[in-house]
C-alpha cells in the first residue's frame, strides 16, 4: 500500500525532467483561436460587413470587441 506524502511534499514518482518552461505561455500580442457560438443573424451581419471592408471576419470582430472594451472602460 502506498503511503501518501505530507501535504507539502512532492511525491517521488512525479518527474519534471522533461518539462518545458513556458510551454503554454501566450504572448500578449498573440492571435488566439477561440471557438465561439454566435447567432446566425449576427454572423450574417458581420460576415457581410467584413466582406464589404475587404477584411477577414475575425479581424472585424476583434476590432468591434476592442472598441466595446474601450467604451466599457471609458464608462467606468
Amino acid at each position: 500500500m502506498k503511503q501518501t506524502p505530507e501535504h507539502n511534499e512532492m511525491p517521488a514518482e512525479i518527474n519534471f525532467s522533461k518539462g518545458v518552461r513556458g510551454l503554454h505561455y501566450i504572448a500578449p500580442d498573440a492571435t488566439v483561436f477561440v471557438p465561439a457560438s454566435i447567432e446566425r443573424g449576427v454572423w450574417e451581419y458581420f460576415s457581410e460587413k467584413a466582406e464589404q471592408k475587404g477584411v477577414e471576419l475575425s479581424e472585424l470582430l476583434s476590432e468591434v470587441l476592442r472598441r466595446d472594451i474601450e467604451i466599457n472602460e471609458a464608462l467606468r
